[in-house]
């Protein structure tokens, strides 16, 4: 499968690129030159036997036909291993010279040229082999044919041809081991970026990707990303510091003036500025709420206090926050169904894992009208515990579910409903803060009120795993001087 993965890298499909050109280049090459050097023995053998035909020619002119049978016999005799091919013929085809008895049979082109083998049917007597000749006719009506033994003519350019295929698959081979490596060395660090930048979106905003000092062009856009990257972080440093500044800052007079309405809420005798102290009250208590919502979430994503994370019981911590919200569900006549699986156990922090249980059970009630069906599930499967929150409410549309993370962020059909559009951030926070892996969908798909089906997957505990590193949580509710309640968890939704 990583092979594969590598053959699909543009890396290696510009080395294939590379490698197909270059042994393109080799092969004309190559052919270039097997054609030079085979044109030019085949036209030396030629010139061999033009020179032969030539001295026939004039020993011919000057002796006649019996001075030209008589060269021929001479030549014969000085050519045990018969190299040259001979043979004088009258008009019928009596032989009355040469090294061979009868006409050959072969594809004979204009110019007189023929090539043909040297075997029985010619009257040779040796190992078969293959001849290059030329015919024409002497005055008489007689028939010469002069030729060369081509035989190791041809081996040699065999022999050529079987080095050149060599040579062609060796350089595929080099070539296609050469790209393979040099796309396996760009891969390494491509996956190096891609691998850290992964990490970084995780949330490790302080990694950096690795550079080899060689001030190459992956040198040059690791630091280039790097820049980016302090640039960004220095970016949401600042947008973060500003909105916590604010929430921390409005937080401490809000508390006061809620606790002055209070006070006159107490104090006043008259219904209607009772009736409107005390809304002002709520309101007041819906901020709060607000910002309290918005500085946890600010303290999980900065992850600014080290817990020690300890073994929980997931199916005992989802029973007691179902505990909690059943009056809830009972107030709207909903069915509230539990199935908890024993032995679930993960690593975590037990306070923040109760708030995004919480949160999600509060937001199911919530959006699930009255009589409406809500199911609670905790499972394992395989290495991995899942907690799942399932109710008959309005669901979430399929373009939203991907926003519905963003802080402040509401769907369309809720915004009639109380809450802020934080409480999905914050489970998001914890979530993630715990290894686990969020799904948004459907829990009634096609029907008029869909519903919705959250499913959160979390590494189960187990003795050889390694802990969580790096894991960071914020103080308990209680330590912040804050109340975890119901109706708080409700307004944070």
């Amino acid at each position: 499968m990583k092979l594969l993965s590598q053959l699909r890298t543009s890396s290696f499909q510009l080395a294939l690129l590379y490698m197909v050109v270059f042994a393109t280049s080799v092969f004309l090459l190559l052919a270039f030159i097997y054609w030079r050097t085979a044109g030019f023995m085949t036209a030396q053998t030629d010139e061999t036997i033009e020179a032969e035909i030539a001295g026939l020619a004039e020993q011919y002119r000057g002796s006649g036909i019996n001075g030209l049978i008589t060269i021929i016999r001479e030549r014969v005799a000085r050519d045990p291993n018969a190299k040259s091919i001979y043979l004088l013929t009258t008009d019928d085809f009596v032989k009355l010279a040469g090294n061979i008895e009868t006409w050959p049979q072969g594809s004979r082109s204009e110019s007189g040229w023929i090539n043909f083998t040297l075997n029985e049917s010619v009257g040779w007597t040796g190992p078969e082999r293959l001849a290059r000749a030329r015919i024409f006719e002497v005055q008489g009506g007689l028939r010469l044919l002069v030729g060369r033994d081509v035989d190791e003519l041809t081996n040699l350019k065999r022999v050529i041809e079987t080095a050149i295929n060599w040579g062609m698959g060796i350089t595929l081979a080099l070539a296609l081991l050469g790209g393979f490596l040099m796309s396996r060395s760009t891969t390494r660090r491509i996956e190096v970026i891609n691998n850290t930048s992964r990490r970084i979106m995780n949330g490790h905003l302080s990694l950096r990707i690795p550079t080899r000092g060689t001030d190459d062009d992956f040198d040059q856009l690791a630091e280039n990303l790097n820049q980016m990257l302090d640039r960004i972080v220095y970016l949401m440093e600042g947008i973060r510091h500003v909105s916590d500044s604010i929430a921390h800052d409005l937080r401490t007079p809000l508390t006061r003036l809620r606790n002055q309405l209070e006070n006159t809420l107490m104090s006043v005798d008259n219904d209607e500025a009772r009736e409107q102290a005390g809304r002002a009250v709520a309101e007041a208590d819906q901020l709060l709420a607000t910002f309290n919502a918005l500085l946890r979430i600010a303290r999980l994503e900065t992850r600014g206090n080290t817990a020690d994370m300890k073994q929980v019981s997931l199916a005992e911590l989802v029973s007691d926050a179902c505990e909690l919200y059943e009056a809830l569900a009972e107030d709207k006549a909903q069915q509230f169904e539990q199935s908890l699986e024993n032995n679930v156990v993960i690593e975590g922090d037990r306070d923040l894992l109760f708030q995004m249980v919480s949160n999600l059970i509060d937001n199911a009630i919530k959006y699930t009208p009255e009589q409406g069906r809500i199911r609670v599930n905790v499972r394992k499967e395989e290495n991995d515990a899942i907690f799942e929150v399932g109710d008959s409410g309005i669901g979430i549309p399929d373009e939203e579910k991907d926003q519905v993370f963003q802080r402040f962020y509401r769907v369309g059909k809720s915004r009639s409903l109380p809450g802020n559009g934080l409480g999905l951030s914050l489970v998001s926070a914890v979530a993630e803060i715990h290894q686990g892996v969020i799904s948004l969908n459907d829990h009634h798909p096609g029907e008029d009120y869909p519903g919705l089906m959250v499913t959160i997957r979390m590494p189960a505990y187990s003795p050889n795993r390694k802990r969580l590193k790096d894991t960071q949580t914020i103080p308990a509710a209680s330590e912040a001087g804050e109340q975890t309640s119901p109706k708080e968890l409700k307004g944070s939704s």
